[in-house]
């Protein structure tokens, strides 16, 4: 075991996109558990797009962090020390802990994961937060039904690329908005999306989703906002269900842009939408975990990782969530177990 442990802390509150320049890197002491607690190695720590939040002032549903402050995220660990906690050296265990090389966390906060039922890092990807997020989403909140036409935004993500299959599993047609033709191919040739939308490229997309869509939009799961969910709005069918999850193309304005207002066209569809936080879902989380290893066990849902190499790669993996450059789940891979 190294002598000294890696941290990163919010060197400064980023004014529109981050830089490097927002992420401090620091030679601490390894810390010791207390009563209780487990000293954790990580092995992979998590990077999403909804962390640009917490390095604001503002009011936000996750607490923001101070500067200074030590970066937190979905962390999959190796405990090397137990201090009369539940959990033995050697265990594998998930959580919500500091980027760093190693910390300490109490027992009960922690998750065991099983190393045999899929490779562990996906506790931070289909089986974690973004897999939950995508199976409470679709199934609770945008319910996509046998001949809808559900459309994802951000489909190549770790969230939409789960939506997308959960909602062809329910018979829907999928349409799914991604940034690349390499993304797009992954969603019609890997997934099994009907069409796939290069958004880069499309410069009417409201056309697009009349070709794509020709009935409208039944269920409409969107993680990105603006312009394209200005054109998903206009195309919403009676009844549409849309499940607000994210609004990454707004993450990093400093002042919102005011956008066309579509309110009217949720008038005239008298559509349903609704927020998503996934904690609102913790108490489910079993019920979720094990359908979607099911699913994953059988090939009904497949995923992909991007993964970052070397702590010190952390923000460069954080900053490309915001250009793009991942399909599925970001990863940084912290340690060999």
């Amino acid at each position: 075991m190294s002598n000294t442990n890696r941290v990163y802390r919010l060197a400064k509150r980023p004014e529109g996109t981050p830089d490097h320049d927002t992420f401090e890197l620091s030679e601490e002491e390894i810390p010791e558990p207390g009563p209780g607690e487990v000293l954790i190695k990580t092995l992979y720590l998590s990077v999403d797009p909804y962390m640009r939040d917490r390095m604001r002032d503002s009011e936000s549903y996750e607490e923001p962090w101070d500067v200074g402050d030590p970066l937190k995220g979905a962390v999959v660990g190796e405990v090397v020390e137990s201090n009369g906690a539940r959990f033995d050296e050697g265990d594998v265990v998930t959580g919500e802990l500091e980027w760093a090389e190693y910390a300490t966390a109490p027992g009960p906060v922690l998750t065991e994961v099983n190393p045999d039922l899929a490779p562990i890092s996906t506790a931070l990807g289909v089986l974690g937060m973004p897999g939950l997020t995508a199976y409470f989403g679709t199934r609770e909140v945008a319910q996509p039904s046998a001949g809808d036409t559900f459309v994802v935004t951000g489909a190549a993500g770790a969230v939409g690329s789960v939506a997308g299959q959960l909602a062809k599993l329910q018979g829907a047609r999928v349409v799914g908005f991604a940034g690349s033709d390499e993304k797009v191919s992954f969603l019609e040739d890997d997934l099994g999306f009907d069409v796939g939308i290069n958004y880069k490229t499309t410069d009417d997309y409201q056309a697009a989703l009349d070709e794509a869509a020709p009935d409208g939009v039944d269920a409409y799961f969107d993680n990105v906002g603006g312009p394209i969910t200005d054109a998903v709005f206009t195309r919403l069918n009676t009844d549409a269900r849309v499940a607000v999850c994210g609004q990454i193309s707004l993450y990093n304005s400093e002042d919102v842009p005011m956008g066309p207002r579509k309110l009217t066209q949720v008038i005239q569809s008298r559509a349903t939408v609704e927020g998503l936080l996934v904690s609102d879902f913790e108490p489910r989380f079993e019920e979720g975990t094990k359908q979607l290893g099911q699913w994953v066990a059988s090939g009904d849902i497949s995923y992909r990782e991007t993964v970052t190499e070397g702590i010190e790669n952390a923000p460069d993996a954080f900053l490309g969530l915001f250009e793009g450059e991942n399909i599925g789940k970001q990863l940084v891979q912290v340690a060999e177990r």
